[in-house]
């Protein structure tokens, strides 16, 4: 096997995307390209301490800052880009989360309308220790300090958007965008169809680690070295953004209501099942029914997102996007990390 062909990226700070379409591409890629990239935190970089609050240090719509896109050569719509996560790691020994305002799951939002006021903007600072893979989390009443581990994953890969629309990078659908799975973590790959020529591909938004739902909103938000394989399947469509682990297949759902973000999961779900592994369609949404797991991703962004899992172990012979993961973790072994 060649060596792959490796691009490092470390944008400047003026330089990041803040869509997913509308936006140029900062570089054309070929498939199999390996992209070593620094993505800056979902502030930007500005929430620093348990001073700086978003409102004041942040300007919206300028939140969630994404390198790319990238261009990939030979990409038309109907393909599907494939990008394989090699290491997610930290850039920096801090991360911030804190409150918002009219945002997260148990407060009124402007979408959910209620007499209650917002919630104050509060920060917290967690440590993270590199070494010992650890998030510090250290309360802002009283003086309780605990440790999680560290658990460090993508909030944010997407491509362009189909019919010529741009999204926001906080907005998560079909074209993926700010899905916030804990699931999008080293050592797994997100299937991506591509809407427009050369896919433009980008990706940020970095956690330390997230909660399943992410709850008020903001998970332990930090920069990142990411590095990822980019790959391209001709001819192979993906409706909705996919992920394969090694024990695991996982298709995700963005709408509101939750419901309907469950439902498109569960549905594109029962549609792999279909072409890779040989069901009839209600045998697949029986077997669905009894083995799936339905872990939620984020229930605050201006969509939801639910993913649907099933384990590998438990399924027929099947080869998955043509076996694309397996190949790309061997390509990944190569590299070393």
């Amino acid at each position: 096997m060649a060596d792959p062909r490796i691009l490092t990226v470390r944008p400047e700070p003026g330089s990041y995307a803040w869509t997913f379409g509308g936006a140029a591409p900062i570089a054309r890629i070929a498939p199999g390209t390996v992209l070593d990239l620094f993505t800056e935190d979902c502030f930007a970089g500005r929430v620093r301490s348990a001073a700086d609050l978003v409102s004041e240090v942040c300007e919206f719509p300028f939140l969630n800052p994404q390198t790319g896109p990238f261009y990939v050569e030979g990409a038309e719509t109907g393909d599907t880009i494939a990008v394989h996560f090699v290491s997610v790691e930290p850039a920096r020994d801090w991360a911030a989360s804190t409150t918002v305002p009219l945002f997260g799951a148990l407060t009124s939002t402007h979408t959910t309308a209620t007499l209650q006021p917002p919630l104050p903007e509060v920060v917290w600072m967690w440590e993270l220790d590199r070494e010992r893979r650890t998030c510090a989390f250290t309360t802002r009443e009283g003086d309780l300090r605990l440790e999680l581990p560290m658990d460090p994953m993508h909030g944010t890969v997407g491509v362009a958007p189909a019919s010529l629309e741009v999204r926001s990078a906080l907005v998560p659908d079909a074209h993926g965008g700010n899905m916030d799975t804990p699931e999008m973590r080293a050592g797994t790959t997100c299937y991506l169809g591509v809407n427009v020529e050369g896919a433009l591909l980008s990706l940020g938004d970095g956690h330390a680690r997230q909660g399943e739902g992410e709850t008020c909103g903001v998970a332990v938000e930090c920069a990142m070295n990411t590095v990822v394989i980019v790959e391209l399947l001709k001819g192979v469509s993906t409706p909705w953004p996919r992920i394969e682990s090694d024990t695991h297949i996982m298709s995700t759902g963005s709408a509101r209501p939750l419901e309907d973000a469950f439902r498109i999961a569960q549905l594109d779900m029962v549609r792999w099942l279909e072409r890779d592994y040989g069901f009839a369609e209600l045998d697949a949404y029986q077997f669905l029914t009894q083995a799936g797991e339905s872990p939620l991703a984020n229930v605050c962004d201006t969509n939801y997102t639910a993913v649907s899992k099933l384990r590998k172990e438990w399924l027929p012979p099947g080869t998955p996007h043509r076996d694309l993961h397996r190949e790309l973790r061997q390509t990944a072994a190569l590299l070393g990390r």
